[in-house]
């Protein structure tokens, strides 16, 4: 039977690869499968870019090491086990059978803000549309809508080419600060959680805020916008000590949502 489901699944075009079920913690395991979960709804939401971009988790109980996707699949082939773990420093710690290894990039912009952000468990990094026109406007997220006054400050970090430089990790951490989302100039957006579910929510929501003045922008019409005190009131109603924290209730749905349309994420 085994031999059957996996020629079906070649067939299919889905990654036969080895569990790595049994040769993590549960923890490891069950992070692993929420981080593939992050990276099929990001492509479900239309926020990939092929094969670039990365989501990053940090390993439960391993402080200095973190899960990133294999550079050379698609957010919709990412499984649990498909999932490559690193240091710091760049070492690969497990890797499956294939000859794909880490983005660089990924490797600079997600071991600095791990290192820097003890609070950070998840960073999401995008170029949608939307997020890159955003990122090209004086202007940047504009309060102009109750989805962009979630967040409490939009961070900025200037453009200096292809982040593979280890010398940008200190401006990038500086720029990036408290922040839960930044916004790269000339290049998109930047997104950290506590946890997947809260780091999808704000990429989610920070992606939505886009869209939304983007559309707006291109109406030709003046902009309402609310006043400060309005501004600065709905930020506080949507602070995690005034409510429950972002995206901890819409989780559960979600994977219930993937498992109606590929459960294989949990691979």
């Amino acid at each position: 039977m085994s031999a059957i489901l996996s020629q079906q699944r070649h067939e299919a075009g889905v990654l036969d690869l080895p569990s790595l079920r049994d040769r993590v913690s549960s923890e490891e395991w069950q992070s692993r499968v929420d981080l593939a979960a992050c990276y099929r709804l990001v492509a479900l939401w239309d926020m990939t870019d092929m094969i670039a971009n990365h989501i990053s988790v940090r390993v439960p109980g391993e402080p200095t090491h973190f899960l990133i996707n294999a550079y050379g699949l698609l957010y919709e082939e990412i499984t649990a086990s498909s999932l490559i773990k690193i240091d710091f420093d760049g070492n690969i710690l497990t890797k499956p059978p294939f000859d794909y290894g880490v983005n660089r990039a990924g490797f600079v912009i997600h071991s600095a803000i791990h290192r820097a952000r003890h609070d950070v468990d998840c960073i999401i990094h995008t170029h949608t549309p939307a997020g890159m026109a955003i990122s090209a406007l004086q202007c940047g997220l504009m309060p102009m809508t109750q989805t962009a006054m979630r967040f409490s400050r939009v961070a900025y970090h200037d453009y200096a080419s292809v982040i593979v430089d280890l010398s940008e990790q200190e401006q990038l951490v500086a720029d990036l600060g408290d922040a839960d989302l930044m916004v790269l100039r000339n290049h998109g957006l930047l997104a950290v959680g506590p946890t997947i579910a809260q780091a999808f929510s704000n990429i989610y929501r920070a992606e939505l805020a886009c869209k939304a003045q983007v559309l707006a922008l291109s109406c030709s019409s003046e902009i309402v916008m609310p006043s400060m005190d309005v501004i600065e009131r709905t930020n506080y109603l949507y602070r995690p000590e005034v409510r429950r924290p972002f995206g901890v209730l819409e989780w559960p749905a979600l994977l219930r949502k993937l498992d109606r349309i590929d459960p294989s994420y949990r691979d």
